[in-house]
């Protein structure tokens, strides 16, 4: 999903941050449930859409039966990015890399600064410090994201839906490139990234409401509340809540746009961000404006048997 929780593994499937701040008088989504049917304007095949969260606790990464079923039948797999292009993903580090040769340093004083790279040094960080300061500040965030969720071992749920459709020889695509997921990060000013990092690290060496925040998100997630997760991105976030537009919206409009042309004569399966579906500039909305019918489908993973 897309809020202000990053993670790493993913690198750039995580920029929506706490900028999805719906307006309150948009439609919200009621009926709980991650997955939908899309059907209607002409469509031979039904296709289907489902909200993903980028990382959560590895045992609550689980597909439903219905949703293995869907799997097996759908033509082709969508998810923002081309996960299966190893090519792509190692090409796009040097994309997250700070224009202009500018580091932390540049962006922060030197007490800040001090304090993000001792934090850094004294947490197990699979890059070093003297690298890490060089890229966007949103994947120190990412990478500090880790260390915070109540489980030992996590998991992406793009990931686990990825394994299942290789089970199946399932050809993986992406909605957009992993470069243009990078270019977008720099539509945030590289000093506001660094400031929330610092709010971050003095959040959690506060012991304050980040791991609240955190286990109320992922509880709303694995209850597959919609309407609980939009209501927690119109909280807004200061400093980046002014990018939704760039960040979020247009990437929904670009995406429907894109469906309308890879939709007619296959079935797809399409797992993004769940923050990207509710409200009426989410994909749902914008595909039910686009004359699509968008209805849910059971997704319980408590079920032995297909819903």
């Amino acid at each position: 999903m897309k809020m202000k929780r990053f993670s790493a593994a993913l690198l750039l499937g995580v920029l929506g941050i706490a900028c999805n701040a719906q307006k309150k008088n948009e439609p919200v989504v009621n009926e709980n449930t991650l997955l939908w049917k899309i059907t209607g304007k002409g469509l031979e095949k039904p296709s289907y859409l489902f909200g993903t969260i980028h990382m959560l606790c590895s045992e609550d990464a689980v597909l439903s039966p219905n949703m293995k079923t869907i799997i097996g039948k759908v033509d082709e797999v969508y998810f923002e990015v081309d996960l299966d292009n190893m090519f792509e993903m190692l090409g796009v580090m040097s994309k997250l890399k700070m224009r202009g040769d500018t580091t932390l340093h540049d962006l922060l004083s030197e007490k800040d600064y001090e304090k993000v790279k001792n934090y850094f040094e004294s947490k197990s960080s699979p890059l070093p410090f003297s690298m890490l300061e060089t890229y966007k500040p949103i994947l120190a965030s990412s990478l500090l994201e880790q260390n915070s969720f109540p489980c030992e071992t996590t998991a992406m749920m793009e990931q686990v839906i990825m394994q299942e459709a290789k089970h199946y020889n399932k050809k993986i695509q992406g909605m957009e490139t992993m470069g243009y997921q990078a270019s977008v990060l720099d539509d945030i000013p590289y000093k506001v990234q660094a400031e929330q990092l610092v709010t971050y690290i003095d959040s959690s060496s506060a012991n304050s409401q980040e791991s609240k925040e955190l286990t109320e998100m992922l509880k709303a997630y694995k209850e597959q509340d919609l309407k609980k997760l939009e209501e927690m991105m119109m909280k807004g976030e200061v400093g980046v809540s002014q990018y939704a537009e760039t960040l979020l919206y247009k990437r929904n409009r670009n995406w429907v746009e894109k469906l309308g042309q890879i939709l007619p004569g296959k079935s797809l399966l399409i797992a993004v961000g769940a923050g990207h579906l509710p409200g009426a500039k989410g994909v749902i909305g914008l595909l039910r404006k686009a004359g699509y019918n968008v209805t849910p489908e059971k997704n319980d993973t408590r079920e032995g048997v297909s819903l």
